[in-house]
This record gives C-alpha cells, structure tokens and sequence, in this order.
C-alpha cells in the first residue's frame, strides 16, 4: 500500500472557532467516510488549506477577526472552486440572502441536523467532483485545439458550422479527399468518437478563435 491512496478520497475542511463543534462535527462527517481537517482560525485556514483537494468546505459564519461570509467571498475572489456550506447560530433572511448570493453551496442553522449536513456535503462533493471533470475535460480540449494546423483549424470551424466534406471541399479549394483526410486528422488529434462529441467540445473554441 502507498500513502498516495488516502489523499485521492474527498477532504471536509470545517472551520469553526468552538472546540466542541470542531470535534462533533469532525466525527459525525468522518462516520460516513469523508476525510476532515479542522481549522479553529480563518485566516490559517485561508493560507494552509490544500486548494487542489477534491471536497468541500464547512464555515461558521460568526468567527472572531472575519467572518464566515468574508471567507466565502475572499476565496471565490481567489478562484477556490470547493463548494462552500456556512454555519450559523443566528441567521437571518438577509444573512442568507447574502451567503447564496456570493456562491454558497449551502446555508444551514445550527444546532444542524445531522442528516442535513451530511447529505448537503455529499451533494457538494458529487458536484465538485463534477466540476473538476469539466475543468480536465475543457484543459485537455484547449490543448488538442492549439496543436491542430492552420488548415485543420478551418476545416473544423466548417464542420461546427454544418457543411459537408463537398461543401468544405467548395469552400476552401480541396479535393473531396483532402477533406476527408482533413476529417479523419481532426477526430484523431482532438480524441472526438463522433460528430456530436466533437461539435460540443470544440464549437466554443472555434467561436473564440474567430
């Protein structure tokens, strides 16, 4: 076995100023399998938290020095993708209103129902999951795009338009062979299985290349 293991599964970081809610909340979410790493000061936790880990993050909102709500903001200012779910003793609609607004995951009262939380963390584990999926997805497609020639460039932005290889041939002054050998480059190079894959994948990168 190798140490490696343990930091692929998802990491719950909770921050929370109270020592008892730090250790409750830590065993409740480590009960179902999450990783927790508990931080008492915002500021540490802004600076030392692992921004590559796949999870979640647990915030109070009333903390001494800054406050939950700030640390939201700060951090998606700072492009931190984890979904967020704030905790607070005392909300109000407009408290609310304002965590939702800025990208809160999600916004629970305390004393928080365990089966909420639990099923609110594991919700925004399965999308961040998700989102890292498209973010590698889209990264490999912008590197597939730009090792592409100045020809198979056209012959794409053709393809995403619709036409077919006797059109593109018009179009661009080739023989229908070329285009076809053109086509079959492009599938290869860009990793498409099909022309629906490769128009929903590559069309926004031809509109921004244009």
């Amino acid at each position: 076995m190798t140490d490696s293991a343990p930091s692929l599964s998802p990491l719950i970081h909770l921050v929370d100023d109270d020592a008892a809610v730090r250790e409750g909340l830590s065993l409740l979410i480590s009960t179902v399998g999450l990783r927790v790493q508990a931080w008492a000061d915002p500021q540490s936790f802004m600076v030392g938290f692992d921004r590559a880990s796949i999870g979640a993050i647990v915030l109070d909102v009333r903390m001494p020095g800054i406050s939950g709500l700030t640390v939201l903001e700060q951090l998606l200012a700072q492009g931190v993708d984890q979904p967020m779910i704030l905790l607070t003793g005392h909300g109000t609609v407009e408290m609310c209103r304002r965590a939702f607004k800025a990208g809160a995951a999600e916004f629970l009262e305390k004393p928080v129902d365990d089966e909420v939380l639990i099923e609110a963390l594991q919700n925004a584990v399965r999308q961040h999951v998700r989102s890292r999926e498209r973010h590698q997805a889209d990264q490999q497609a912008r590197e597939r795009f730009v090792q592409l020639s100045a020809r198979e460039r056209e012959v794409l932005g053709l393809i995403v338009e619709g036409l077919t290889n006797k059109e593109i041939g018009r179009a661009l002054e080739l023989s229908p062979r070329t285009v076809e050998t053109h086509r079959a480059n492009l599938f290869a190079k860009l990793g498409a299985e099909s022309l629906a894959q490769l128009i929903r994948r590559y069309a926004a990168l031809v509109d921004a290349a244009a």
